[in-house]
């Protein structure tokens, strides 16, 4: 395409970023909240325990100052399950409601639109204990936490997320420590996709009980959505790639938007004797919820080539890296495209690509909720931060991003992954992401200082000026 007439992004189009709970507060198992199961975990070798992280929890007036300070429409951030509810289910803790009150309270002071992830990879240990998504008794279980939230805040936030990378919990939640397997289970795939498909019940449960408590509340689904590309024009490597395309992405905004089963993926788990029980009346239920945007978490793309049935391949990885299943794709390294210091492709025109392919199948606005560059960042002895290598990869999306605004694809804002330096995932602060530095490291908690990175001065510039000034 020449892209000779380009469109300005919307003049309420949410720009801001993001965090998630237990990656940011710390104070993980104070002020009443019970632990989660990422409380309880083995977290890797030489990464910076939960107990401090950012110390979000007490310095969140600082933060979201700083973020207004940068501009912000939006705050993504996510509530913890077990700061509400510290078993779950049942008892209320107050100082949890509280907390968060203030916090929405704050961003509305500075007319930042609340962003709420409901459920962001933190099950409570105690539900873990009896089940966890394993249990049906889980969709009651996150209905309840839905009921709680929506009473106490559902007045000032508008925009809710319901489960962060639901594919990535189906796809590597056991080896990143976030879905748990009962022991004895034979058919570790079944169990994956029956938890999968209490999860879409809680989901779709969630998302009618907000429009009929706040109609004019806003709801949507927040899968990592990553376009996958055949390694070459051979045919085979072409429905390789619609095998992966449908099994990473298309299979949970299928069932989010329309409530129907992605049928390639169907056929895949009825290969391996894994399709979930389904009860009667539980498509009925999926069916019945429409959400009203769609969230997504976009990194890079991935590339895959087919696979013979007696190959070796990796299953599982984590949320980037090239996976393969044995008789459907493998995953290739893509020589187009360079990596990151981590080792995730860095692929701006697939961020376009996929924003293309996810609004041609479900043509409802979209939010990307995560989009960022994990790097080794340096702060100097005056100070500063000068990631311009974070800069230049959130220029290129943002460029990409727009073209596909011209494209006609219909965004409503954009949050980066992260708003200030928080844990990551399974790779400690070391990997950082933010606008802002936080004083610390994984091997000792420092003056947990906050330091404004170059990026921080240029994303405000991109936001005064509406995505027009990107240099």
């Amino acid at each position: 395409m020449l892209d000779k007439n380009l469109k300005s992004f919307p003049k309420d189009f949410l720009w801001g970023a993001s965090t998630s709970a237990y990656q940011v507060e710390g104070a993980n198992l104070s002020y009443g909240k019970g632990p989660s199961c990422q409380d309880v975990k083995e977290l890797p070798e030489g990464t910076a325990s939960l107990d401090i992280c950012a110390d979000h929890y007490h310095r969140y007036e600082e933060d979201i100052a700083l973020m207004a300070e940068m501009g912000f429409k939006t705050y993504r951030f996510s509530i913890a399950w077990t700061r509400l509810l510290p078993e779950g289910t049942d008892k209320i803790n107050q100082e949890g409601i509280d907390h968060y009150n203030k916090v929405i309270d704050t961003c509305l002071k500075y007319h930042i639109e609340p962003l709420v992830t409901m459920f962001h990879f933190d099950m409570p240990d105690a539900l873990d204990q009896r089940g966890s998504w394993s249990n049906r008794e889980s969709v009651d279980w996150f209905v309840n936490f839905a009921k709680v939230m929506f009473e106490n805040f559902g007045d000032r936030v508008k925009y809710w997320l319901t489960i962060n990378e639901q594919n990535m919990l189906t796809l590597v939640g056991p080896l990143i420590g976030t879905l748990r397997i009962p022991e004895g289970t034979t058919n570790i795939l079944k169990e994956t996709y029956q938890q999968n498909h209490h999860m879409l019940l809680a989901q779709a449960k969630a998302m009618v009980m907000l429009h009929e408590m706040y109609p004019e509340s806003k709801i949507g689904p927040a899968p990592n959505i990553s376009l996958v590309y055949p390694a070459s024009c051979k045919p085979e490597d072409q429905l390789a790639a619609q095998e992966y395309n449908a099994i990473r992405n298309w299979f949970y905004l299928d069932m989010a938007v329309y409530g129907v089963y992605n049928n390639l993926v169907w056929r895949y788990l009825e290969e391996h004797d894994a399709t979930p029980d389904i009860l009667e009346g539980d498509m009925d239920i999926m069916k019945a919820a429409h959400p009203d945007f769609i969230g997504f978490n976009y990194y890079s793309t991935a590339t895959v080539q087919a696979s013979a049935s007696t190959d070796d391949v990796n299953p599982g990885a984590d949320q980037q890296t090239a996976r393969g299943e044995a008789g459907y794709y493998k995953g290739y390294d893509n020589p187009n495209l360079v990596k990151t210091e981590f080792g995730w492709e860095i692929d701006p025109l697939g961020f376009r690509a996929t924003m293309r392919e996810m609004y041609s199948r479900y043509r409802l606005p979209m939010i990307v909720t995560e989009n960022g560059l994990g790097a080794y960042d340096t702060l100097t002895e005056d100070g500063k931060v000068h990631d311009d290598y974070r800069i230049a990869y959130l220029k290129a999306h943002i460029e990409q991003l727009k073209l596909a605004v011209s494209d006609g694809v219909e965004m409503m804002g954009y949050c980066p992954w992260s708003a200030i330096d928080l844990v990551s995932t399974h790779e400690g602060i070391r990997k950082r992401y933010g606008f802002i530095y936080v004083d610390t490291t994984d091997e000792k908690t420092g003056t947990l200082n906050r330091y404004r990175k170059d990026s921080f001065y240029w994303y405000k510039k991109v936001i005064e000026t509406n995505g027009e000034d990107l240099d």
